[in-house]
């Protein structure tokens, strides 16, 4: 006597070998027409969630890049000599070359700080690495291990403030976040106007709002 199998979505009849098919490749018993619905819904989620993480990757790039324009600006319009210093700066698409790439080598590259800037008195030079949070938020935990640059600052830029901290200071357990009052104005070894650095806070909040 033959098994009578239905489809659990329209319940229409279908044969042993529609069933045991439907069952190995999508957990229930479909008719073929029915597979081919759940097939194109599949392929659609996992286009748009291959979008999204793109549009993410997108956007913070973008965003990352106009924190780093507005805090290479300051420093020239302070007199600061500003040398862009990470590969992706000096070998354009090298990034995307990276990508997906694990290395010491790779690992490296990606690590390398923004900027070398310099200041227009005392002639010192630091390594400056910018980052840019909605969230006003940065500590050690947000750097991988083993980061190479001891002696990098970190600006990070957020939707009202520009902050500044230390490698040693992070590694000290001192962090950024919305309550720190760790503002770049304050750092004494870069001697900033407090007043120019206001106006390009103001600048990033017409960027960012919104965000």
């Amino acid at each position: 006597m033959n098994k009578y199998y239905c489809c659990l979505k329209c319940k229409i009849e279908i044969n042993e070998k529609e069933y045991n098919y439907s069952k190995e490749h999508y957990g229930m018993a479909l008719c073929r027409e029915c597979q081919d619905i759940s097939r194109n819904k599949e392929e659609t989620l996992e286009k748009n969630g291959l979008n999204d993480k793109q549009n993410k990757y997108r956007e913070g790039m973008i965003k990352g890049r106009i924190a780093e324009t507005l805090v290479e600006e300051l420093f020239l319009s302070l007199n600061y000599n500003v040398f862009r210093y990470g590969m992706e700066n000096t070998v354009p698409g090298v990034m995307n070359l990276l990508r997906g790439v694990r290395s010491d080598v790779a690992d490296n590259i990606r690590r390398m700080p923004d900027f070398v800037i310099q200041h227009p008195k005392t002639k010192d030079v630091y390594f400056v690495e910018v980052k840019f949070r909605a969230n006003e938020s940065f500590a050690i935990k947000d750097l991988p291990k083993n980061y190479p640059f001891e002696n990098a600052y970190f600006i990070v830029v957020s939707k009202k403030h520009i902050k500044c901290i230390t490698y040693k200071e992070l590694l000290e357990g001192k962090e950024v976040s919305p309550e720190s009052r760790n503002y770049l104005g304050n750092r004494k070894e870069f001697d900033l106007d407090k007043d120019i650095i206001i106006d390009f806070c103001n600048f990033a909040v017409k960027f960012f709002d919104g965000v």
